[in-house]
């Protein structure tokens, strides 16, 4: 089910500040770091930003010559792997995995390291690199956001941990169908506030 979510920006930043929405792997090491999967920009005070979070999920894998499978829809317990077939190398579901909180992608290949992606609305949320022959990628998403105030933040692409240290907000979407997230504080001088993210108009599924 589709979550229908409105930023809006009732702060004191006159930074143009971005606004950077992800998700963390569960099953990650505690370092890894994570995908800026929604960038939002130039979104000024009292602007709004409406957008979309789905909860369906879409799984694709890259090999060590280049190539990029096309994404097939993935629910939890569902195992997959990337194996050598008459045209070339494939990924395909083979069943279910081991565990029902996650979805799994197998290497199955030869030879040759492949990279695995998670995707949510057609947007890159979660990697795994260099994932070697008999060895699996495993992702775990809870129905929770990561949201806050960065900036020089490349939507699709890992962050550093230093800006993942910054971001220490998380929001629960589990059984809300659509939601304001509200940005207040900020502003310059010494009487500026932490900037904070609530929900509010919630209206639950």
């Amino acid at each position: 089910m589709d979550i229908k979510l409105n930023f809006i920006n009732r702060s004191n930043d006159a930074n143009n500040s971005q606004i950077v929405i992800f998700q963390k792997n569960e099953a990650a090491n505690f370092d890894e770091l994570s995908v800026a999967w929604h960038v939002i920009r130039n979104c000024g005070v009292y602007d709004n930003h409406p957008f979309t979070f789905p909860m369906a999920m879409e799984v694709s894998a890259s090999d060590s010559w280049g190539n990029h499978t096309p994404r097939l829809q993935a629910v939890n317990s569902d195992l997959f792997h990337v194996a050598l077939s008459s045209s070339g190398d494939t990924l395909s579901r083979i069943g279910t995995g081991n565990s029902t909180k996650e979805v799994q992608l197998r290497n199955d290949l030869q030879t040759g390291a492949i990279n695995a992606g998670i995707y949510k609305n057609g947007k890159l949320l979660a990697l795994k690199t260099s994932i070697a022959p008999g060895q699996k990628a495993v992702f775990e998403i809870k129905p929770t956001i990561w949201i806050g105030v960065v900036s020089q933040v490349e939507e699709g692409q890992l962050m550093a941990s230093a800006i993942m240290s910054d971001v220490n907000t998380e929001l629960s979407l589990l059984n809300i169908a659509s939601a304001d997230i509200v940005l207040t504080g900020g502003g310059p001088g010494p009487n500026s506030t932490p900037f904070t993210f609530t929900l509010e108009n919630v209206r639950t599924a």
